[in-house]
């Protein structure tokens, strides 16, 4: 018995009426339409996202994206500067699963909207020198290294998924999809959870002195908040691990494990004051720092001047 177009194609709507929500979620998601807005600030963490990726990616296994996933990256340049660090054996696990799990948030946001190549990189140390030494304004001898040991790396990490977290509590209400909020709820999940670790990890020993420079642990996290606050001229939206009391929580503790307001609330930030901040040069019309041709997508482009 033959059947007739017209009952073929009844039956393969039918087949995908019926077929179960986890066969066809992908494909809606990716297809869906969102507001310009959402895309907007869906692609501008792209930038941070690439810089921890790699970061991550070269300190604990001595290469990045190119090697992982190459398709990740869009052809963008590889970072310049980038190295494996060394590091005792567990500090190396944890930022083995930071680095992979970065690699995923780029794969969830890709994966919701197109993207742009990986922008160019500077994380040599360098870059990560020149950091320091303007938030100690002077040059510290020898120059700091971030993948020199264990602690220096995690003093560097305080560089970044902190301003990425506080970009996500910025970006969250002023989303209008519902996909988007999803999207920015559980990337802001996991960002604020390797903040609180690198921020433990360093608070054991706050006190101790970071070789050879005779300065506490806690004060180079002091410092390098002062420095992110000054940057994003948005007042303080930053802090050290340890604190005066009257700024702790509730006003009854110095110790700061973890950041945030009178009510402990996390802080945010909008992309402007980001762009400041990981520019080094607290203008977002001017790029340098680890974005050394500046950031991507329509957020950061409309701040460079046109070309």
């Amino acid at each position: 018995m033959s059947l007739s177009p017209s009952t073929i194609t009844f039956a393969a709507i039918l087949i995908l009426l019926l077929l179960p929500k986890s066969y066809s979620s992908k494909t809606i998601e990716s297809n869906s339409s969102l507001p310009q807005v959402d895309v907007d600030l869906l692609e501008f963490p792209l930038n941070l996202e690439y810089l921890e990726a790699e970061f991550f990616l070269y300190g604990a296994y001595g290469y990045g994206l190119d090697k992982i996933a190459p398709n990740l990256t869009k052809g963008g340049p590889t970072p310049i500067g980038a190295k494996r660090g060394q590091m005792d054996k567990f500090t190396r696990d944890v930022i083995k699963q930071f680095a992979l799990q970065e690699v995923g948030h780029l794969r969830a946001i890709q994966s919701t909207v197109k993207g742009f190549p990986r922008p160019l990189l500077n994380l040599s140390a360098e870059s990560f020198a020149k950091v320091v030494d303007s938030a100690f304004e002077k040059q510290l001898v020898p120059s700091f290294d971030p993948y020199h040991n264990g602690v220096n790396f995690l003093l560097a990490s305080y560089l970044i998924p902190y301003v990425g977290l506080t970009g996500y509590v910025g970006a969250s209400p002023k989303l209008q999809d519902p996909k988007s909020k999803r999207l920015v709820a559980g990337l802001l999940g996991v960002e604020s959870g390797q903040d609180a670790v690198i921020r433990a990890l360093l608070y054991k020993h706050a006190h101790k002195k970071v070789k050879p420079y005779g300065i506490t642990v806690a004060e180079f996290t002091n410092r390098f908040s002062q420095l992110r606050n000054k940057l994003g001229n948005a007042g303080v939206k930053d802090e050290g691990l340890v604190v005066v009391k009257s700024e702790g929580a509730e006003g009854l503790i110095t110790g700061n494990v973890l950041a945030g307001d009178k009510y402990s609330v996390a802080f945010d930030r909008t992309p402007e004051e980001i762009l400041r901040i990981v520019y080094g040069s607290g203008d977002e019309h001017k790029p340098g720092g680890f974005y050394p041709k500046g950031a991507d997508g329509h957020i950061a482009k409309s701040h460079l001047p046109k070309a």
